[in-house]
């Protein structure tokens, strides 16, 4: 069979989900944790391994909430902007919708303003300087309740930075019901924002259809249960709403029990629009281009395959339509490129 490791390294990508904290390297989160070395985050990169190693998707979502504790200042959040930007440059990754959680960044102390300087900041100077396009998303931490969701939709909607097209839902599903966060969504979609909402990872997939149906969703997060119901998975690919697909993550979380159970067969094979995405790659010992070679594998994919896979997340994507049709025509380029040596 063809290494399509090399194929994949230089092919120009976009992502759509991928979270801020959860894109912190080994090495910046040591760096994170020596600054503040009150935090039970080891400060040994090579001791990190162990630690983000989960025994479900509970313990997932504590070690993550250590590691956003890690990030305290406004230097910290410019810090971390600017080099996670630094590792998908490494991977051609072109364009990304960089998953950004400002509730727990401000409860914990940093000033609203001074964090979307410096997101902002991170942003303009990873355009500039790395050739990558990054957009944020805002997300509701479940977990924190209601009163997150009101902070996060007036941080959205009142100090919107330049670089925010989307409004997220994150965290654990069980026992967090998605139309509760009904008003929220309508405030954000009424300022133009997008509704990219997490659903159905690890409940069934009526928690789909609620993000559908009270959230709008245009982009479900995840949506492993889809392949449980005939009749959504119908509905996901006649309106075009495109999966953010994160399998190494749903093996990491327990969410899917291995990658050879993965429901992204059914999910193609019903014509849905599927993202291939690396959602929290350092914690999960993933990146975007190891994510694409375990998309071909499961799916049975060459280099024609895996173009047409890029392509699916610069369609789904929120880029201007001029930016989506300059990417795509550099993924065929280089596709045309590779195919003719």
């Amino acid at each position: 069979m063809t290494d399509l490791h090399p194929f994949i390294a230089g092919l120009p990508k976009a992502e759509l989900h991928v979270h801020h904290v959860g894109s912190a390297s080994p090495r910046i989160v040591a760096e994170l944790a020596a600054r503040h070395p009150d935090s039970k985050v080891p400060t040994d990169p090579e001791a990190l391994a162990d630690y983000f190693t989960f025994t479900d998707f509970a313990h997932f979502i504590e070690v993550y909430l250590s590691v956003v504790d890690l990030v305290r200042t406004p230097e910290d959040v410019r810090l971390l902007t600017f080099e996670v930007a630094r590792d998908m440059a490494r991977q051609n990754i072109r364009y990304a919708e960089l998953t950004i959680t400002p509730f727990s960044s401000t409860r914990r102390g940093i000033d609203e303003k001074a964090f979307m300087e410096a997101i902002e900041d991170a942003r303009k100077a990873a355009e500039a300087e790395l050739g990558v396009i990054l957009r944020w998303c805002f997300d509701i931490p479940g977990e924190a309740g209601l009163e997150s969701a009101a902070e996060t939709a007036r941080l959205a909607v009142d100090l919107r930075p330049e670089g925010l097209v989307s409004f997220g839902l994150g965290g654990p599903e069980i026992g967090v019901p998605r139309p509760q966060f009904k008003p929220y969504f309508d405030q954000a979609r009424a300022a133009g924002l997008h509704s990219v909402p997490h659903a159905g990872e690890t409940t069934g997939p009526q928690t789909i259809w609620d993000a559908i149906n009270e959230l709008g969703a245009e982009r479900i997060g995840h949506g492993t249960s889809a392949t449980q119901d005939p009749a959504l998975l119908k509905y996901l690919a006649e309106n075009r709403i495109a999966l953010e697909v994160c399998p190494t993550s749903n093996i990491a979380t327990r969410a899917v029990a291995d990658l050879d159970r993965h429901p992204i067969k059914e999910m193609v094979a019903a014509g849905v629009l599927v993202t291939i995405n690396s959602d929290d790659p350092p914690m999960f010992g993933s990146d975007l281009n190891n994510e694409y070679a375990v998309a071909a594998r499961l799916l049975d994919l060459d280099e024609r395959g895996l173009a047409e896979l890029a392509k699916n997340a610069v369609e789904a994507s929120f880029l201007d339509p001029a930016g989506k049709a300059k990417l795509a025509a550099e993924i065929d380029t280089y596709t045309a490129a590779w195919l003719a040596r």
